[in-house]
């Protein structure tokens, strides 16, 4: 009988030993959670486990102005025709002559030229043209419309200041045109023929305007002077603003 008790006790205390492997399993673990939900997790989390990470639809395209012009004027009609009558005398087509264009929201242009024959005291040639350029908004470069004619307006410029051929460049600022317009004179040498020239260059928010007026003397007559090109071409170019504010309302 006294052996029977010690080894009782052993028993029932190795019979025990399973109970409490089996309470510990049950125990409750922070850690212990199923592999799916553990991936969830992370998938939403992110493999740092920090912020939540952007879904596709969540990223935003940037946003950019919208263009203020969405027309051009018709090319032909931006500068009246009792100024076209005063800047070329004797033009062949009062009406003007339209450039081609694929597409007349965005490019326009149009040209007049005459010869004024003033018998011994010689001839006059004068050339007017003017063209516009309208620009989109590109979401895709982040770019407005209006910043688009910006970075146009200063290449226009320097591409005229780089004219082949021309004597006496100067450039000076055509004030009241636009939102800022810049007056290039020049000299250019034309089949044996000296020729006065002056480029207006101007933005109206997200159009780009170049007017060229130029002309020469003919049959012993005198180039015109530069300083009465610029006279006559800045209320010209300041009429083709107002065109294309016509052309929007």
């Amino acid at each position: 009988m006294h052996r029977t008790a010690p080894r009782l006790a052993r028993i029932l205390a190795c019979a025990a030993v399973p109970v409490m492997l089996v309470a510990s399993g049950c125990s409750s673990d922070p850690d212990s959670k199923p592999k799916a939900e553990k991936s969830q997790a992370k998938e939403k989390t992110g493999s740092s486990g920090g912020a939540p990470l952007a879904t596709p639809e969540a990223e935003k395209k940037p946003v950019v102005a919208p263009v203020k012009f969405a027309k051009l004027p018709d090319a032909c009609k931006s500068v009246p025709a009792k100024t076209v009558k005063k800047l070329v005398p004797s033009t062949k087509s009062p009406s003007g002559t339209a450039g081609r264009s694929t597409d007349l929201l965005v490019r326009a242009s149009c040209s007049w030229n005459g010869l004024e024959d003033k018998g011994v005291k010689g001839s006059q040639y004068r050339w007017l043209d003017v063209s516009f350029l309208r620009y989109e908004s590109d979401a895709a470069l982040a770019t407005s419309g209006k910043q688009r004619a910006q970075e146009s307006y200063a290449k226009e410029v320097a591409k005229t200041r780089a004219t082949t051929g021309a004597k006496g460049m100067k450039s000076v600022p055509a004030a009241g045109v636009g939102e800022e317009a810049t007056a290039l004179t020049y000299q250019l040498r034309k089949t044996g023929v000296d020729f006065s020239y002056v480029t207006i260059v101007t933005r109206t928010d997200n159009i780009l305007i170049t007017l060229t007026y130029n002309g020469t003397g003919y049959a012993g007559a005198k180039s015109p002077a530069v300083a009465d090109l610029v006279n006559n071409a800045v209320p010209a170019a300041k009429e083709t603003v107002t065109a294309v504010s016509a052309a929007n309302k």
